[in-house]
């Protein structure tokens, strides 16, 4: 696997945990507001890649200081070699977190079944059946709902995520997606960033973000539904 970028420390992104976070090239869906745009269209070209070997090196050498490894992107289970990446990594003695967007979910189940990942954080764009045209053309939602359900049973800790963007995301939307996965441990609403992102032409003419107090309106309609909603 040829990794697009490292965050060699970070307290946020596994909860709990000191971690770094290793970035995978490519995604299949096309968020106006990703954050990481150069990651989305793949690595070529990208002067921070690196191999697998690197990254072994990398987490071989901050053993006693990081406490987990998060694989995030990009949308990570496009990798072929994935399992055998979380494989790796476990084997040296980390716990992995994976980030993903839910749109491949048998990788999720092989990951899940054989016990490759210890943490999952699924994002949810909007409600399924709106996906189109802004995150994918022509989007079928079974294979998203398929990813929540796996995640939902299995014994892994999870969260899911979702980006409360205008026009993408409403308090109708927060409430059909929050009745979707009802009883999970944690639904995070995040903030809107607008700085590189990948569709910077979509927000030219649009004010896409949300208010602190609209975003706690949305915890509210959010919160009945799962054992903790909280905002980022």
């Amino acid at each position: 696997m040829i990794f697009g970028g490292l965050q060699k420390n970070s307290f946020i992104d596994y909860p709990g945990r000191i971690s770094c976070v290793l970035f995978t090239c490519g995604c299949n869906f096309s968020c106006p507001y990703c954050h990481n745009p150069q990651l989305a269209r793949g690595c070529k070209d990208n002067v921070d890649a690196f191999d697998e070997k690197s990254a072994y090196d990398f987490l071989e050498k901050r053993k006693g200081f990081l406490e987990g490894v998060v694989i995030s992107g990009g949308e990570p289970t496009l990798q072929d070699d994935l399992p055998e990446v979380c494989r790796t990594i476990k084997h040296m003695g980390y716990p992995v977190k994976l980030d993903t967007n839910g749109s491949r979910p048998q990788v999720l189940k092989r990951l899940v079944n054989s016990a490759l990942v210890d943490y999952i954080a699924m994002d949810i764009k909007t409600e399924p059946a709106q996906y189109a045209p802004f995150i994918q053309h022509n989007f079928n939602p079974d294979p998203l709902k398929e990813s929540i359900r796996i995640v939902m049973a299995s014994s892994v800790e999870y969260e899911f995520r979702t980006t409360c963007v205008k026009p993408l995301v409403d308090a109708a939307v927060i409430e059909h997606i929050s009745r979707l996965i009802r009883g999970a441990p944690l639904y995070a609403l995040q903030q809107f960033q607008p700085n590189d992102v990948l569709c910077p032409e979509f927000f030219q003419q649009n004010n896409c973000r949300y208010t602190e107090q609209e975003l706690m309106s949305f915890k509210s309609i959010a919160q009945p539904w799962v054992s903790e909603c909280l905002v980022r």
